[in-house]
């Protein structure tokens, strides 16, 4: 499983039609947002056609192109690429000549996969997001153990908290008690 590092946006031309995608991480179900943001930025498109995975969530939109040639390719090209938490947007200027159904299916495909080129990508794995309690004495074999990206929050009282990311694989040698608040996909240690 993966997912992408950064927001970022192609253009192709097929057949004087203008296909922009945007291909866009996401870590909360805020499609929406970014559907109207792009709207508002390309307000003269024809079409505003997306697809997304979010954890176990797949959805896709022809926005009136005919079924199945726009969102579901689209869909499919994020699929094959074994991609997770990624919204990818195709807005489309019609150009005047019709690219039937296959066209169609054919130039969203490329408009995603053209973009996925220029991405670059995080390895993901499934972890948890835990919260860990310790005594000061531990803070320095503790931050080397979680690894100090992995820490979200950090608590200084009578004893020391943290809220970090950890593996499913590496929590097994965890020594200091932990409680689990949640499964996460969390970055790969490289």
């Amino acid at each position: 499983m993966k997912t992408i590092k950064k927001e970022i946006t192609n253009e192709i031309i097929i057949k004087n039609s203008k296909f922009i995608n945007i291909l866009i991480p996401i870590n909360s179900k805020e499609i929406e947002k970014y559907l109207n943001y792009y709207k508002e930025k390309y307000p003269k498109a024809t079409h505003y056609c997306y697809a997304y995975i979010y954890q176990d969530i797949k959805k896709c939109s022809d926005d009136n192109e005919p079924s199945q040639t726009a969102g579901m390719p689209m869909l499919n090209v994020l699929e094959s690429n074994n991609l997770i938490n990624v919204l990818t947007i195709t807005i489309r200027y019609f150009g005047g000549i019709k690219l039937g159904a296959g066209g169609l299916v054919r130039a969203y495909t490329k408009s995603v996969t053209e973009n996925l080129k220029q991405q670059e990508f995080i390895e993901l794995e499934e972890g948890y997001l835990i919260k860990i309690e310790f005594p000061y004495s531990k803070e320095k074999e503790i931050k080397h153990f979680i690894q100090e990206k992995k820490i979200k929050e950090k608590n200084y009282q009578e004893t020391i908290t943290f809220i970090a990311t950890i593996s499913k694989e590496k929590i097994k040698d965890l020594i200091y008690p932990y409680k689990i608040i949640e499964e996460v996909l969390i970055e790969k240690d490289s």
